[in-house]
């Protein structure tokens, strides 16, 4: 049973975290999900992501939700949100 402070999280919340999770341990780095705005920028300011870090999102994301993700699909490595928004519109698994 969750406590006062918990609550479920709906689908879209659920994904989130999940690519979040994925992409953490993917990149190897040594942040919790709840360390993370999901609404920040991956790159520069935000966890300050490189180019090989997207192409590693990239493969990651693709063999994870079965469709290609590519380093130009810009708009989809603005956040951690805009990039499970791309997951839910697009994956086939």
């Amino acid at each position: 049973m969750a406590g006062p402070l918990q609550r479920e999280l709906n689908a879209d919340e659920a994904l989130e975290h999940e690519v979040m999770a994925l992409i953490l341990e993917a990149l190897h780095l040594d942040v919790s999900i709840d360390e993370v705005d999901p609404t920040a920028p991956l790159f520069s300011e935000g966890l300050g992501l490189d180019s090989i870090d997207m192409l590693e999102i990239a493969l990651t994301v693709s063999k994870k939700y079965g469709f290609d993700l590519r380093s130009e699909d810009r708009s989809a490595f603005g956040s951690f949100r805009a990039l499970s928004a791309h997951v839910a519109m697009h994956r086939t698994k």
